[in-house]
């Protein structure tokens, strides 16, 4: 799933308004005027779920000098169990070369 929030009519991100009331929060693009409800309880980044959510830090990495990768910030996301499993065991494999397969 996408963490952004855009407007669904005009596709803006950068003309919106919240107010909370309760358990949601109340959306409203101030370009087109369309306004919508959004719940702020965290999802499966993946699926989509709310069920067994789990908290997750992943890190930003990217070139620092030449081809050397550093970790320049980290960044919450959000992951059911089932996803979390099947993400933390395709991270497990990236050491291995291309065109080989883990044993299982």
């Amino acid at each position: 799933m996408d963490d952004e929030l855009r407007c669904p009519t005009c596709q803006t991100d950068a003309h919106l308004e919240g107010t909370r009331t309760g358990e949601v929060i109340r959306i409203t693009c101030t370009a087109c005027g369309l306004a919508w409800d959004r719940d702020p309880s965290p999802r499966c980044r993946d699926c989509g779920t709310q069920d067994d959510i789990q908290t997750v830090s992943r890190p930003f990495i990217e070139k620092a000098r030449g081809t050397q990768l550093s970790i320049t910030g980290m960044r919450i996301v959000y992951l059911c169990h089932a996803c979390f499993r099947a993400d933390e065991e395709t991270r497990s494999y990236r050491h291995i070369p291309p065109g080989e397969h883990p044993a299982k």
